[in-house]
């Protein structure tokens, strides 16, 4: 299966078993915008408890806040969104749709690559253990031309990006031949800028009201209320504030499923600090925030850093961790050093003093932060997209199974009688009120048993407890692993223990 057929086959399994619906569907659904189902909602809390508790339980210096999502308009003029929040837009003339400037010319770099890391593996199986791709990528003639191509585009666009040089996006695209995917022609329109938020209104008269947005990150709601939540926590520098909460984008081109969407939510951590220390403390959570990833269990191999070239105009380093999605490495959390550019912002335009008034020091200063942000919705689907497995088994069958690691799977445990008589239904919905105070637990009593281990397999259940006539007996189930599908008979007095050292979320945070 070619990863472009992983992520159709992705998208309408996450449809079919609960996990994302399109918006309005029977409207004909809205673009860019998705529902999450019974299944998706768990593993999306999950997924926030694990980030909430890994910054503000294991960090004593790290509380939480909650921000409003209208805010005054002049905090987004502070911060630089109101004249400088665009991305270029760009249209073609016979098929009618538009695109991102910037992302046609990223795709058309990201197929260079694709070509010469195709010629490297041909390497690797022509010459085995001998194999030296470093000294390939060096002297191989297909790699070589390839590699000058990328990079003469490529600074190209480096240059076109830094000069903010709309006319050079264009020529760009058509010195590449980079065609419409709908049309298959070049006749583009000229680039231009769109800002990307959402406006509305705010009054009681359509003449008396004032034209507000959509908050396009989260981030700022922490910075307007940071002297608030400092000396109200008598917090002292370095202290974190976090906030999971909800941001809209008007995108250009919403894509790729949950990956970008125009209503979506972050995970950001603001980390105020003294000048001068930023750096330090930029290194400290690029290493703490890989270990929250990679503690998930989905693969080191599987994330990587990315050092961004061109600086946002607030930091003074920036980085991402990216991770192998269906459709390659893309950005899943950004690490960003943002200086003091936020609060001396909302400073001059609040004309507020909002100085820490530093003990140590005997001296008031604007603190640097080091911030992190990660899109809940893009971990969900990393989760989901790393999970989704169909395997051959032994007897020629095949089964599709969600391998989500088992602290993050929705529903920990399915109870399963056997036969719905006999009083294995009795016994079963026992164990079953045993367990729901601890796990979320699903009973489950209609077809076969194996059609039954099938449909918890595929939402992703670590494990199956069947109640059979033995149980009766002997007060013992048979207890089924979903990733190995072994199956051992445990006392039902040692279920919960059993359960708990596989799927609690506090042994993720005890290996951080």
């Amino acid at each position: 299966m070619t990863q472009e057929e992983l992520f159709k086959v992705l998208v309408a399994h996450c449809k079919e078993y609960g996990f994302i619906f399109p918006s309005s569907e029977i409207y004909d659904g809205l673009a860019a915008v998705y529902d999450y189902g019974q299944m998706g909602v768990e593993l999306k809390n999950n997924i926030k408890q694990y980030w909430w508790n890994a910054m503000t339980r294991l960090n004593e210096n790290i509380v939480g806040i909650d921000s409003c999502i209208f805010m005054h308009p002049r905090i987004w003029e502070a911060s630089g969104h109101v004249s400088a929040f665009n991305d270029p837009l760009i249209d073609n003339k016979d098929s009618k749709k538009r695109y991102r400037a910037d992302v046609l010319i990223e795709d058309y770099l990201a197929k260079i690559e694709e070509k010469m890391n195709k010629e490297v593996e041909k390497g690797r199986k022509k010459f085995g253990e001998a194999f030296n791709e470093e000294q390939f990528r060096a002297t191989n003639p297909n790699v070589l031309r390839e590699k000058a191509r990328y990079d003469e585009v490529h600074n190209r666009y480096k240059k076109a990006e830094d000069a903010n040089d709309l006319a050079e996006y264009k020529q760009i695209i058509v010195d590449c031949g980079i065609v419409c995917p709908i049309s298959g022609t070049c006749n583009w329109t000229d680039v231009r800028q769109f800002n990307l938020m959402f406006q509305t209104s705010m009054g009681s008269t359509a003449e008396g009201a004032s034209t507000i947005y959509l908050r396009p990150e989260t981030a700022q709601g922490i910075f307007v209320n940071y002297l608030n939540v400092q000396k109200t926590g008598r917090m002292k520098i370095p202290f974190g504030i976090a906030q999971i909460g909800k941001a809209f984008r008007n995108e250009i081109v919403a894509r790729q499923f949950i990956f970008r969407m125009r209503e979506f939510e972050q995970m950001e951590m603001q980390f105020f600090i003294k000048p001068g220390t930023e750096l330090e403390w930029f290194k400290k959570w690029k290493e703490q925030r890989m270990k929250w990833h990679v503690n998930i269990g989905m693969g080191a191999e599987n994330y990587r850093f990315h050092d961004h070239e061109k600086l946002a105009h607030y930091a003074n380093a920036a980085t991402d961790i990216e991770f192998q999605f269906p459709f390659g490495f893309k950005e899943l959390e950004g690490i960003h050093s943002r200086t003091n550019w936020d609060l001396g912002r909302h400073q001059q335009y609040s004309g507020r003093k909002i100085e820490y008034f530093d003990p140590e020091e005997g001296a008031a200063y604007t603190p640097y932060v080091v911030e992190t942000s990660i899109g809940v919705d893009r971990m969900v689907l990393a989760v989901l997209s790393h999970s989704l497995k169909e395997e051959k088994l032994e007897n020629g069958e095949t089964r599709v199974v969600m391998s989500i690691p088992a602290p993050l799977a929705p529903v920990k445990a399915a109870v399963l009688p056997l036969v719905k008589k006999d009083g294995l239904p009795e016994l079963a919905q026992k164990v079953m009120d045993a367990l729901k105070y601890d796990f979320n637990c699903q009973y489950e009593e209609k077809d076969s048993i194996g059609k039954r281990y099938r449909r918890q397999d595929a939402i992703g259940t670590p494990f199956c407890i069947t109640v059979d006539h033995q149980s009766l007996e002997d007060g013992c189930v048979t207890v089924r692993e979903r990733d190995t599908m072994s199956q051992e008979r445990v006392p039902i007095t040692e279920l919960r223990d059993l359960i708990d050292k596989r799927v609690n979320l506090n042994n993720l945070l005890r290996n951080l």
